[in-house]
């Protein structure tokens, strides 16, 4: 049975016209308001005629007519279709015409201080999308994926995927988390300090939550991550910036009476550089000293191309201090949208009872299908070939910015997947990203990651989305537009 052959038609009432222009009328009218659409058989002419009551040869007649004016098509041994053509112009139109109906002055809302994502929604077709937080798809393991997909829709595990687990996550996730990822890390977790998340964003979301009962404001590093700055100032929680140096977050700026500190010590967003050994320690100390904890979010940590990941901060605390924050987002795909947090039992135990009110949990297919992933070896696999690849592009990319931007600073890191460059007092990034994108060129504006938005030379490139053979091009036009501005 199609899915036509359940629609109610109803000829217009006291209409003018004659039969068939009225059922014309009606079809018209069906398609315009999304109740028929190409992919879907119009019903034959018997059942139509059947459920109006009218002649069959008036609706042939009439489907013909629409024929004509090119509404509908035919197709031969299968009936009568929406025009496809004819039906995205009609819904382009509708949608131009629209009006627009104003909220009532009692929702108006208020200026939000909260940070867009402003990056253009067809961003994949510009030639040069130096932005970050993307990667490359034809890196994604496909087959592996699939395999592990098939393995974990198998007949006996629809009952562990399809029921609720608002107070359990995988224990299959949960096992290869603590014995690969987070053993990799020097981290070893109880499954009750493990919760997982819709990604870090998310786990940012619910940790903001669970703290904004406390007063203390949070300490964040300036430039930092404002994905960050919006999670926690959602739940109402104050912020203060700290700056960041050479060495990483700078401890001795840290405010007095903070509750929490968030950092992202392996390579800091945005500027990629690398809290050292030192400033790590000391970190530590100032948190037991002054009575806070610490968000590491540990992005990126796998990604060094000149030196071993440093020590994660959550290994190297013996006083429960540290919030360990992590995803796939980088390393697998954006896409996936699932990250973990490990910290003390009763944090997670909060952070559960958040994560249930906002949305439950996560889907069980999605952690089955990567707990598999990762007890197979397709992402050691994974993560093994993206590193390989993503060094010859991060070597490529500071070549080429020592070649083509040495009028620019650019901060010292080891790895990643982006580069942060600082031009003079005087130079305005934000008119550079107007310039370049004018020319096809996507780069990220620094004044996205100050807590003030007070600062306007610095602006970040990302290269994992970027084919390597239209890399070196992209940065001569980049340079270009830099030294028009300069």
């Amino acid at each position: 049975m199609s899915k036509t052959s359940l629609i109610s038609f109803k000829l217009p009432e006291n209409s003018q016209l004659g039969l068939r222009n009225q059922v014309c009328e009606m079809i018209s009218s069906a398609i315009k308001q999304k109740v028929l659409s190409p992919d879907q058989p119009l019903p034959s002419c018997r059942a139509l005629a059947q459920q109006l009551n009218i002649s069959r040869n008036t609706v042939y007649a009439a489907y013909n007519q629409l024929v004509d004016v090119e509404l509908l098509i035919a197709v031969d041994r299968s009936g009568y279709y929406v025009n496809p053509n004819t039906y995205a112009q009609m819904q382009q139109l509708e949608a131009n015409n629209r009006p627009t109906q104003p909220l009532p002055a009692s929702l108006h809302f208020a200026s939000s201080d909260m940070i867009p994502l402003d990056n253009p929604v067809d961003w994949t077709q510009y030639p040069y999308p130096f932005i970050y937080n993307q990667i490359d798809p034809n890196l994604f393991p496909v087959e592996g994926w699939r395999e592990c997909s098939r393995l974990v829709l198998n007949r006996k595990n629809i009952p562990l995927l399809m029921g609720d687990s608002v107070e359990k996550d995988s224990a299959n996730l949960l096992d290869q988390l603590r014995q690969r990822l987070l053993a990799t890390r020097g981290i070893f977790a109880d499954e009750d300090e493990i919760l997982i998340t819709l990604g870090a964003q998310n786990a940012l979301s619910l940790l903001g939550v669970v703290f904004a009962q406390f007063d203390q404001p949070i300490a964040v590093e300036n430039p930092g991550y404002f994905g960050g700055f919006n999670a926690f100032k959602m739940a109402g929680n104050q912020l203060q910036g700290v700056p960041v140096d050479e060495r990483g977050l700078v401890v001795s700026a840290i405010p007095d009476e903070v509750k929490l500190v968030f950092t992202t010590p392996s390579h800091q967003f945005p500027t990629m550089v690398t809290m050292s050994h030192e400033r790590r320690q000391a970190l530590l100390a100032a948190a037991e000293s002054k009575d806070f904890l610490i968000i590491e979010d540990d992005y990126e940590a796998e990604m060094n191309f000149l030196a071993h990941p440093s020590t994660a901060l959550r290994a190297m605390d013996s006083k429960q201090r540290v919030i360990y924050v992590g995803s796939f987002s980088k390393t697998l795909s954006p896409g996936m949208r699932l990250g973990f947090i490990v910290a003390h039992k009763d944090i997670i135990r909060q952070a559960r009872i958040v994560r249930g009110t906002m949305f439950r949990h996560p889907p069980n297919i999605l952690q089955e299908t990567i707990a598999l992933f990762l007890r197979l070896g397709y992402y050691d696999a994974h993560l093994s070939n993206i590193e390989r690849r993503y060094k010859k592009r991060w070597q490529l990319m500071r070549d080429a910015i020592i070649k083509y931007l040495p009028m620019l600073n650019c901060t010292q890191n080891r790895g990643g997947t982006s580069f942060w460059l600082s031009g003079p007092e005087h130079f305005d990034a934000t008119q550079l990203r107007e310039n370049l994108r004018e020319r096809g060129v996507l780069i990220d504006k620094g004044q996205s990651f100050f807590l003030e938005a007070d600062r306007n030379n610095d602006f970040r490139l990302g290269f994992a989305f970027v084919p390597l053979l239209k890399l070196e091009a992209g940065m001569k036009i980049i340079a270009e537009e830099v030294k028009k501005l300069l």
